[in-house]
């Protein structure tokens, strides 16, 4: 839960905020202030998260890899490049 606070002191939390552009400014549509009307303003106390994906088909490395194996594969077939006809 999030606290607002108005410039007229009032405060309140809200935990679901819906977030709006209004007058060209970007506000919590649900943070009205009950006195003076304006939108209430927030604070973040512990800042935005970061996720991060760490799934191996998302890295771009392992995406080369497998693409280069692949036509490895279908160039060279199972035999190899230095391995005779017999």
């Amino acid at each position: 839960m999030a606290l607002y606070k108005c410039n007229c002191g009032e405060t309140r939390e809200i935990s679901r905020a819906i977030i709006g552009l209004r007058d060209g400014k970007w506000v919590t549509t649900n943070a009205i202030c009950g006195e003076c009307g304006l939108y209430m303003d927030s604070e973040p106390e512990e800042g935005m998260p970061s996720l991060i994906r760490t799934e191996e088909s998302l890295t771009r490395n392992s995406r080369r890899d497998k693409l280069w194996k692949g036509a490895k594969e279908k160039l060279l077939g199972e035999r190899g490049i230095n391995e005779n006809f017999d």
